[in-house]
């Protein structure tokens, strides 16, 4: 989960807070977990979410860590130190997934090589946001990853939902529901819309094992009455019609 800590007070200095992303290469790695926490927060007074808030914050998962560093001086540092002792346990930061990203919104307009990074799944980076007033404005902010994405869609397709024509639609729904509900809670935190055409697609599966199922929602017509009758009726049926019932 994203957390971003806000100064107590103001400071004169304007921070551009990079995140330095790390991931060792090796599975083993996760022996040097405990004293890399400890390095972080008594020499880098870089702190995890539950520790007091005496320097900037790092979130770690097994062998995955973000950093928040004040200055981009900052995360090279952090960066060289973690390699070092890394290298002393045998270990080493993975070159092609340890990198600093700046991170970049409204307020913070600068030009850097890296603006976004994926951890657990979610993909952060500038979007583009709305404020309470209709204004557009760039914010830098998670949601779920084209990667994950790109999985659950395969995930789904290999349901082969149109071809399960022995099923009723409760059992369909106690089958999938679980398993959608799911996405919902962990993907649909951030940016749930980009969550939405991947449900909209298992409700195309539905309609096409609603047509293969009963030979007289033979026509598109036909079969777009069952479906609006149907969502009139059970709106609850399919957990993620609480959040699209169209196809």
């Amino acid at each position: 989960m994203w957390i971003r800590r806000y100064p107590s007070r103001p400071r004169r200095r304007k921070f551009n807070y990079p995140a330095l992303v790390c991931h060792a290469h090796r599975k083993e790695s996760y022996v040097g977990n405990d004293s890399l926490d400890v390095l972080l927060c008594r020499r880098w007074r870089i702190c995890g979410p539950s520790a007091s808030l005496c320097g900037e914050l790092f979130e770690r998962y097994a062998d995955d860590a973000v950093l928040h560093c004040s200055t981009e001086y900052q995360a090279r540092k952090v960066r060289d130190a973690l390699a070092e002792r890394l290298e002393s346990l045998g270990l080493r930061l993975h070159p092609g997934k340890t990198r600093i990203v700046y991170c970049k919104d409204d307020n913070r307009r600068g030009q850097f090589e890296h603006t976004s990074f994926t951890f657990l799944g979610y993909e952060f980076r500038p979007r583009s946001a709305q404020n309470r007033n209709g204004q557009l404005f760039t914010t830098f902010s998670p949601a779920i990853s084209p990667d994950a994405l790109k999985a659950k869609g395969q995930q789904v397709r290999g349901w082969r939902i149109h071809k399960r024509v022995g099923s009723g639609l409760s059992e369909l729904a106690e089958w999938i529901n679980p398993v959608v509900r799911g996405w919902m809670n962990y993907y649909g935190r951030f940016n749930r819309s980009r969550l939405y055409r991947l449900l909209q697609r298992i409700n195309t599966y539905i309609v096409r094992w609603a047509r293969n199922k009963y030979r007289r929602l033979g026509s598109f017509k036909k079969a777009k009455r069952w479906w609006t009758g149907l969502v009139d009726r059970e709106p609850g049926l399919f957990a993620h019609w609480a959040w699209i019932s169209t196809f």
